[in-house]
């Protein structure tokens, strides 16, 4: 259950760019039980502002579960702010102009292999599928060229432009919640994919739950999610990992709580993988940059770095010597996880179960 509340003033004030650019102050609700045990016991995991949009100006909090552990927003945006801090140019809703041709190539090779690796593990090839978010319906098209008919391709999205778009190209594709969603069958579904859905849900168990019983007999449902336990989870843990996404994320989970989260919804955990968030890192090293260096003092810095802050722009010493960085690491944490790929546990950024 979750109350209207006014902004809340976690912090004193947001930095200077996000009162200069005139990011307004949202209505925000307060989330005062886990969404994952119902637990009313918590704390501050960490705290921040949307550094990545800078749609608002709200400072918005993380807190963890003292139970279970499960780590979410609260409060959390109003329902009615969601136009707010999911604009019109939100990278999701133009995924195919915003990304240059050459990465969308490369990109759309490894959910080949992505896909593949997931339909393996069905007893059977699958012979319905559902994406929930499924954006534009580039892993529908994927599942068209294994075979299932455009019938049984079903997909759910909330941009009514692309929902539109895949509709009339004969997909099952419906602008609807998962919570509400009534025009799918009961055990019908072969196979349930959501890439980076759940943290953004408000309710996780009724998702999840809901899922649960669109799976056929010996249907696998499989969620990819960032990971807090992530080794560049613990080392920006201070308000400026990629995996944040404040305030779009509202719930961060960890392969237990998430294991947890589908066990009571009476679902076998029978994969867990794990792979880097190099987005992530690219989001933290300009986050890093940026705002650690407009902490030094103004009358502290030369000309040319005076009139970087002024404009917004992140110092380039400190981008140049944060970059090296993650990239070793992620060889790293990869190397890792293609050899230990069940006891890589907290290495990858990205957490992807199967159940």
């Amino acid at each position: 259950m979750t109350s209207l509340v006014a902004p809340a003033a976690i912090e004193p004030a947001p930095p200077d760019e996000f009162l200069r650019d005139g990011a307004p102050s949202i209505a925000v609700e307060e989330v005062p039980v886990c969404p994952v045990c119902t637990a009313g016991q918590f704390h501050t995991f960490t705290t921040g502002f949307d550094y990545e949009l800078r749609t608002c100006a709200n400072a918005w909090r993380f807190v963890r579960c003292a139970a279970c552990t499960h780590v979410w927003l609260n409060p959390r945006p109003a329902l009615d702010a969601l136009g707010v801090i999911y604009p019109p140019t939100y990278y999701a809703y133009n995924y195919e102009t915003k990304i240059h041709p050459i990465a969308l190539r490369g990109k759309a090779m490894l959910d080949r292999w992505k896909m593949s690796g997931i339909v393996r593990r069905l007893a059977r090839a699958p012979r319905s599928y559902l994406d929930v978010g499924c954006g534009s319906g580039r892993f529908l098209k994927a599942m068209e060229q294994r075979g299932i008919c455009r019938e049984r391709l079903y997909g759910l999205e909330l941009d009514e432009r692309v929902v539109a778009d895949l509709a009339a190209q004969g997909y099952q594709v419906r602008c609807q919640r998962v919570e509400t969603c009534d025009s799918i069958p009961d055990a019908s579904i072969d196979l349930i994919t959501m890439f980076h859905v759940i943290e953004h849900v408000d309710d996780p168990a009724a998702v999840i739950r809901r899922l649960a019983a669109w799976l056929a007999p010996g249907g696998v449902l499989a969620i990819e999610t960032p990971n807090i336990d992530s080794l560049d989870a613990r080392l920006f843990h201070d308000r400026l990992w990629g995996g944040y996404h404040i305030p779009r994320q509202w719930n961060l989970f960890s392969a237990s709580t998430l294991g947890g989260l589908l066990r009571d919804a009476a679902l076998t955990v029978t994969d867990t993988l794990y792979q880097t968030g190099h987005s992530f890192w690219m989001y933290m090293n300009y986050h890093a940059a940026h705002h650690l260096w407009v902490s030094i003092p103004y009358y502290n810095l030369p000309q040319a770095d005076r009139d970087a802050r002024a404009a917004g722009r992140p110092h380039a010493r400190v981008a140049r010597q944060l970059c090296p960085l993650p990239l070793a690491l992620s060889s790293s944490a990869a190397a890792r996880r293609v050899s230990r790929p069940v006891s890589c546990a907290g290495v990858g950024a990205r957490l992807t179960v199967l159940n």
